[in-house]
């Protein structure tokens, strides 16, 4: 069964039609990352899923009792009040400190329950942002462009860890990216949208569609396709979509 199961989904914004027609699925254990333009509705498809925004037509079927551990794109934090990574994770319920300590390791840092939130790196902070989220033990982990502070090197190890997370707590995951050189290579399927999905499919066979590359340009589909990823092998086909079509 799906965590999540939209159908005929539109939603509609200040009046405009931001996002028409678009099905999803995402099922346990499936790493699923939507890429698309500045203004193409990820961010808005996101909410929309996890129930923030309600659509104009369609359907959003959530499985019962589904947890959903969510990281933002950004946070921004009042830099007058210094708050502790352990106090900060306690927000806002206060979680028990071996709950805490163990989730820190999980994430790849260790023994940070008082360093102040002030003191940590882009890459830290994500990291913290992510343990939030495991602390909710989550059936599908949402992350709206968990990367977009951090530089190369550290964009790679987030999504690796974010594997790694998967691969010890079997939850799903829900990517928005504009990583399309990195993200392709973590992900199970991807989905393109511009207001409607454009294509969907597996990574590889995604980046050589041409709606893909008629949206990011065709030397990406060359390097992108470099990037295969295990779950490649066999079934190999994008769905293309038009404007109309779900």
């Amino acid at each position: 069964m799906s965590l999540i199961d939209a159908e005929n989904v539109t939603v509609r914004l200040g009046g405009q039609t931001v996002l028409e027609a678009v099905d999803f699925r995402i099922a346990r254990g499936e790493i699923v990352t939507v890429v698309g333009p500045n203004g193409s509705g990820k961010s808005t498809l996101i909410r929309t899923l996890v129930g923030a925004l309600r659509p104009a037509r369609g359907r959003v079927r959530r499985a019962p009792g589904l947890s959903i551990g969510y990281v933002p794109q950004r946070l921004h934090l009042d830099e007058t009040m210094p708050v502790t990574v352990g106090r900060f994770l306690d927000l806002p319920d206060p979680q028990p400190p071996e709950a805490v300590a163990a989730v820190l390791a999980r994430v790849g840092l260790p023994g940070l329950v008082g360093r102040s939130l002030r003191g940590l790196s882009g890459g830290q902070f994500q990291r913290v942002l992510l343990a939030r989220a495991l602390l909710r033990d989550p059936d599908i982990l949402v992350l709206d462009e968990p990367t977009q502070s951090l530089d190369q090197p550290g964009t790679a190890e987030f999504y690796k860890l974010i594997e790694q997370v998967r691969a010890e707590t079997g939850c799903a995951v829900l990517m928005v990216s504009h990583d399309l050189h990195v993200v392709m290579s973590a992900s199970d399927r991807v989905i393109c949208i511009n207001g409607h999905v454009c294509c969907e499919g597996t990574p590889t066979v995604v980046s050589a569609a041409p709606e893909y590359r008629a949206l990011f340009g065709p030397g990406t589909g060359g390097t992108m396709a470099l990037y295969r990823h295990e779950h490649d092998h066999g079934h190999e086909h994008a769905h293309a979509h038009g404007p109309g079509d779900g």
